[in-house]
């Protein structure tokens, strides 16, 4: 990695010229394909916005959580999970197995620098990556160019925030689920939690094991699947059908089991979608929920379902039943969407709602040295089978030209001068 500082004060803006690919995020994304480079002696720079690896998890997550999925499904590329961690490892045992990940393969990111803008410029053949410090009270510029890019940002970069008629007027507390941490705080209120994923379930059950009462909104169909059957992972006991059996009959028989686990859910206010769990996350990529214990929550009355919402008040909620809750407050577990659009400059690869057009399994490469890294919607196993292929193709990529030639200063000069 070179700097041409001097050469560009003009603008009050630092180039840095990066022999090999500039990787955005240093989530486990980020952090898998840059492990795999290592392994192939392949420099890279890592540039992430937060001042740490795995923000997301580090601080944008609620205490309780853990992996949803057994571990072995969840491990990045080349270091598998100690044995000592349990089946699901907590949030605490995967941020340290991560700042482990990153020490043991000598990642360290360029921390606190925001990706404003990342375009290729085709005269030059080369990419150009900007960025600002987000540390400190000055504006920093910096300028990375390299000839290959890899967008690991992920696919829940920013939380999604509804439109929902009167929310502004509501005159209490409203967050999204990504700064939730606890139910401690919310002991005896009444807590309006708005979607009924994985997240909304289990934010739901929290708050009423801290004696919360939850109200948890189903607008949609939703499967929801026992974690485990028979002691045995769902979702391991999925993969292992899906060898032998058609994507179609594995749901119908997963959801049997499910129906004599978990009932009815239909009884409780929870439609099905007619589509299976494994079909509707294979073709639109919405996931079903693992019920950790919020079902029986819901079956005991602790934790209340009710339908969509017309609308807030000031202290209070219509629902499109015609019913009116007094509320406390409102967690807005609506989900997360990828930030890519606001500052990758290009359409060809990336749709505008910020995942790559060529659908699974093919999505992870573009065109010009341009790779996607965990855009897969098939959570950290579709992470690591992304990083694994970028690695092998950056690295094949390398020995073809990187080792026969070695790009002149001068000529880089020639693109930093028309900056």
């Amino acid at each position: 990695m070179f700097s041409f500082s001097n050469q560009n004060k003009f603008c009050g803006r630092r180039c840095v010229w990066v022999n090999g690919p500039v990787i955005v995020g240093a989530g486990p994304s980020g952090l898998a394909v840059s492990a795999c480079l290592r392994e192939q002696g392949i420099p890279f720079v890592v540039i992430e916005r937060s001042d740490c690896i795995a923000s997301l998890w580090q601080k944008r997550t609620y205490d309780r959580l853990k992996l949803h999925l057994p571990k072995k499904f969840c491990q990045l590329p080349k270091l598998p999970f100690p044995e000592e961690y349990p089946e699901y490892p907590t949030k605490r045992q995967f941020i340290t197995y991560l700042e482990n990940y990153a020490q043991k393969f000598g990642i360290k990111p360029q921390f606190n620098e925001c990706v404003q803008s990342a375009k290729y410029d085709e005269a030059c053949k080369l990419w150009r990556v900007v960025t600002v410090s987000t540390n400190g009270s000055g504006r920093a510029e910096t300028e990375y160019i390299c000839q290959m890019l890899v967008v690991a940002s992920g696919e829940n970069a920013e939380g999604v925030v509804p439109e929902i008629d009167g929310l502004k007027d509501f005159s209490s507390e409203v967050i999204h689920a990504k700064d939730y941490k606890s139910g401690e705080k919310y002991q005896g209120k009444k807590v309006l939690v708005v979607g009924c994923g994985n997240s909304g379930m289990e934010l739901s059950l929290d708050l009423s094991n801290h004696n919360a009462k939850p109200f948890m909104v189903v607008r949609s169909s939703v499967h929801v699947l026992p974690r485990e059957i028979m002691g045995k992972s769902t979702f391991d006991i999925a993969m292992v059908v899906m060898k032998w059996l058609p994507l179609w009959l594995v749901d119908k028989l997963i959801l049997l089991l499910a129906w004599f686990i978990l009932g009815n859910t239909q009884n409780y206010g929870i439609k099905r979608p007619s589509l299976g769990p494994l079909q509707l996350k294979n073709h639109y990529g919405k996931t079903p929920v693992l019920d950790i214990g919020a079902l029986e929550k819901v079956r005991s009355g602790e934790i209340t379902v009710v339908p969509g919402i017309k609308r807030f008040n000031c202290n209070s909620v219509e629902l499109v039943n015609g019913e009116t809750l007094d509320i406390d407050s409102v967690v807005l577990a609506t989900g997360y969407c990828s930030n890519v659009p606001y500052w990758l400059q290009e359409t060809e690869f990336f749709a505008k709602n910020g995942f790559p057009k060529t659908p699974f399994p093919n999505g992870w490469k573009g065109k010009c040295g341009l790779y996607a890294s965990g855009f897969t919607r098939r959570g950290l196993a579709g992470a690591s089978a992304d990083a694994i292929k970028i690695s092998e193709d950056i690295a094949k990529v390398w020995n073809e030209e990187f080792n026969q030639r070695k790009l002149k200063v001068p000529s880089l000069r020639r693109c930093i001068s028309t900056f």
